[in-house]
């Protein structure tokens, strides 16, 4: 049985942070659009009430550094200091799919600007707070490698370049590494990617192999990262230090087809992805992404919960669980109102609508991991 150490409560709220440009040119900023850059205060002790005091919240770049080489930490430092006060812990997100607009990302520039950025921050984060920090360097390089290098469906609107892209955001992940531990060397590291199964369709079971392959596809990153692949990007087993894994119920699917569904016999438990992704890196996990919407949060909690469970007591080292996003959202393409959180949207005085059915499981499965709560001696590797 694995203990988790880690985090100060097993289960952690993630706040939406993306900052990405859609096709259509338009930035979006789900700090904004969901209230938690005005309402963080209250957020924050809102979860501390339902028993979580480690979040995933977000720096927005383009904000901080609308001129190169210029901070304007106005709109991280009230988040950093009210959850330093109220003694969240937080994994930050450094670049949430996005970043200024003078900055080419497919140039060296974007690299060597990120490693500036991220170093600044660290520093900042160590002055205000005194302690070591957790970072998300580049929020889910796969996924944004294929829908904004591959698909052209928001920023930067790459069509086939998505391998390009991959590759960029690596060299840029490992520069962030390198900048911020020159200032935190006991800094901790997030690699935040979706955790996926494809299968050959039933009904046309030869392209056996093709679904392989594109299943592999969602090592790739971790890969680099760790030096598995492509070591000519520097990458080496200290760049991956805490393997976040994004996991919902549509993450399985048929090759050019249909969602496999829970409880179907194609559909593989979770437990079993979490198996393998230890044993081929052997780091710590974190379910750093998980939900549902509507009236199915409370049944997928309890299934994610329940494999966890089952990975832990098999030796796998996961860390937490990450409900994310906490807070409900308006959708990025269609601005639909997606009922996804714990809790609803803010009125003018910050106040949420909790949902109880979701704030039910939740106690539930806090009861159950409670023997399992962190001890907080977890070395980072090196």
């Amino acid at each position: 049985m694995h203990r988790p150490s880690l985090f100060q409560t097993f289960f952690l709220g993630g706040f939406e942070c993306s900052t990405h440009r859609r096709a259509d040119g338009r930035r979006l900023d789900l700090l904004v659009s969901t209230g938690h850059d005005r309402w963080a205060a209250r957020d924050y002790a809102a979860l501390r009430r339902h028993g979580i005091g480690t979040v995933r919240d977000g720096l927005r770049w383009h904000l901080i550094e609308r001129t190169p080489g210029h901070y304007d930490w106005s709109s991280f430092l009230p988040m950093l200091r009210t959850a330093h006060e109220q003694g969240t812990q937080v994994i930050w997100d450094l670049c949430h799919y996005g970043w200024p607009d003078d900055i080419d990302v497919w140039r060296p520039e974007f690299v060597e600007r990120f490693a500036r950025f991220a170093a600044a921050a660290a520093k900042l984060v160590r002055e205000e707070t005194g302690s070591t920090a957790f970072y998300s360097p580049i929020n889910e390089i796969s996924y944004w490698s294929w829908a904004g290098g591959d698909h052209g469906q928001f920023n930067p609107m790459g069509v086939g370049r998505g391998a390009e892209l991959k590759v960029q955001l690596v060299r840029a992940s490992i520069a962030a590494i390198d900048a911020i531990r020159a200032v935190d060397p006991g800094a901790r590291f997030v690699q935040v990617d979706p955790a996926i199964h494809i299968r050959a369709s039933s009904d046309r079971p030869g392209p056996q192999r093709e679904a392989e392959v594109a299943r592999q596809a969602q090592f790739e990153a971790w890969d680099m990262l760790c030096g598995k692949a492509w070591p000519g990007l520097g990458g080496k087993p200290e760049y991956l230090d805490i393997v976040g894994i994004n996991y919902y119920s549509n993450n399985q699917w048929y090759l050019g087809g249909a969602t496999i569904e829970q409880g179907h016999p194609d559909y593989r438990p979770f437990k079993g992805i979490l198996a393998e992704i230890h044993k081929r890196y052997g780091r710590p996990l974190l379910v750093a992404e998980t939900g549902a919407e509507g009236d199915l949060r409370g049944h997928w909690l309890r299934y994610v919960a329940e494999q966890v469970g089952l990975a832990l007591q098999r030796g796998v080292p996961v860390e937490g669980i990450c409900l994310y996003p906490i807070l409900d959202y308006p959708g990025w393409d269609d601005e639909r109102h997606c009922p996804t959180g714990l809790f609803g949207f803010a009125d003018d005085s910050g106040e949420r609508v909790l949902h109880e059915g979701l704030a039910d499981e939740l106690r539930l499965q806090q009861t159950r991991f409670a023997a399992l709560e962190p001890h907080h001696d977890t070395e980072p590797v090196t």
